[in-house]
């Protein structure tokens, strides 16, 4: 018998139910949503010392963007940001590796996560000014410390979790130490791995965007965090609000776009993730 026989099997999506299902839609609405309370709460209270319209922090950010100042203060800040994050992963592949291969190693990578993980980058700053001086230096050492930590124990914790039957198939294939590693832990890890690039990468960003703040008061120099900085000084509040809207922005699109086409071509691809 034809599925004619059985009714309707499919029953086609109202237009409303197709846009609900498209992600970006929702987070697009979610935005809108928050945007549209800014504006009214600022309205509201009616003081553009305390918040400004979302309306004027926009037209702020839109005139930064134009005057080039706040294009060269977020470049500044996202070449700081890759020079200590790509720094920061590869000490702890580096680091990672040892663990997977010695039992020395695995001591050394766990003792070293319990000690310094919990310990805020930020509070090194002091340290890195003194060991380093007010330049790039401090800032690469500080964001190497909030990176190295989350990616390596994520990492390792991937590696811990892939399956004997994997490791049986690379053994059986005569693979040992790089290749292994390539061809049977890091794919089957990599969700894990990616969790922490996501979350190295957040905490390098906010570690940055904090320190830049403390240089701002020292050297006079910096990225977005100095722009903030002087605009609070200037009180120049919407300026301030559009700084931070714009860190929001960057932030988004590493998190939506960057690390989802990671995903999509990675762990997605592989049946690993729905």
């Amino acid at each position: 018998m034809g599925a004619e026989h059985f009714g309707i099997v499919q029953k086609p999506l109202t237009v409303f139910e197709t846009l609900y299902n498209e992600g970006w839609l929702r987070k697009l609405f979610v935005l809108i949503v928050l945007a549209a309370l800014w504006e009214g709460y600022a309205r509201w209270l009616d003081n553009e010392l305390l918040l400004p319209t979302f309306g004027a922090t926009v037209q702020a950010m839109a005139g930064g963007i134009a005057s080039g100042l706040l294009i060269i203060r977020a470049l500044l800040s996202i070449k700081v940001l890759l020079i200590g994050y790509s720094a920061g992963v590869a000490v702890a592949a580096v680091l990672t590796f040892i663990a997977i291969n010695t039992r020395l190693g695995t001591d050394f990578l766990e003792t070293m996560t319990a000690m310094f993980n919990p310990l805020p980058a930020i509070a090194l700053l002091p340290l890195a000014m003194i060991w380093f001086g007010l330049g790039t230096g401090s800032l690469v050492f500080v964001l190497i410390h909030s990176v190295l930590w989350a990616v390596a124990l994520n990492t390792h914790a991937g590696f811990r979790g892939v399956s004997n039957t994997h490791r049986m198939v690379g053994q059986n294939y005569g693979l040992s130490g790089l290749r292994f590693a390539a061809k049977i832990l890091i794919p089957a890890a990599f969700p894990s791995i990616l969790a922490g690039l996501k979350i190295g990468w957040a905490f390098a960003w906010r570690t940055l965007i904090a320190a830049e703040l403390v240089f701002g008061t020292t050297s006079g120099q910096g990225g977005l965090g100095w722009f903030i900085y002087e605009a609070k000084n200037q009180l120049e509040i919407p300026d301030v609000f559009a700084g931070l809207l714009t860190i929001i922005l960057i932030g988004l699109f590493v998190e939506n776009v960057i690390f989802r086409l990671i995903e999509r071509m990675t762990v997605q691809r592989w049946g690993m993730q729905n």
